[in-house]
């Protein structure tokens, strides 16, 4: 009986396909989280824009009905709408009170190239305003 020591030529070929194989998945699998970790940063960064600019809306700048564009960070597009909020109540007539109701509309949208399409991101809120005689 001979006595065999190592590995046969067929044995390592299969044994790198493994590797090589598994090597790829682990690679896509990691490229893939990259991936996903930055449009995560890209969307927190556009609530971030979104807020601020709903923040500023009605004390920096009146509330009034109004669209701006405006560009962030060169890579950041942002729109806002202001326009007075249709409210019917039949208990009570609005028409009466002092203050007015605005619904403001930021809309943040952004992308890499022209190949993909944009990302959006649309945040809505009521602000409330004294009325202007």
């Amino acid at each position: 009986m001979v006595n065999e020591r190592g590995f046969s030529l067929l044995e390592i070929l299969i044994a790198f396909s493994i590797l090589a194989v598994s090597l790829g998945i682990l690679l896509k699998i990691f490229s893939t989280g990259v991936t996903t970790a930055r449009v995560a940063d890209d969307y927190t960064n556009a609530v971030q824009i979104a807020n601020n600019l709903i923040a500023k809306t009605g004390v920096e700048t009146p509330l009034k009905i109004s669209e701006t564009l405006g560009i962030e960070n060169e890579f950041y597009h942002w729109r806002i709408r202001v326009k007075p909020k249709k409210f019917i109540s039949p208990e009570l007539d609005l028409r009466d009170l002092p203050i007015e109701l605005f619904d403001v509309n930021v809309l943040v949208w952004w992308g890499d190239d022209e190949k993909t399409d944009d990302r959006v991101l649309e945040l809505s809120t009521l602000k409330m305003a004294t009325k202007s005689e």
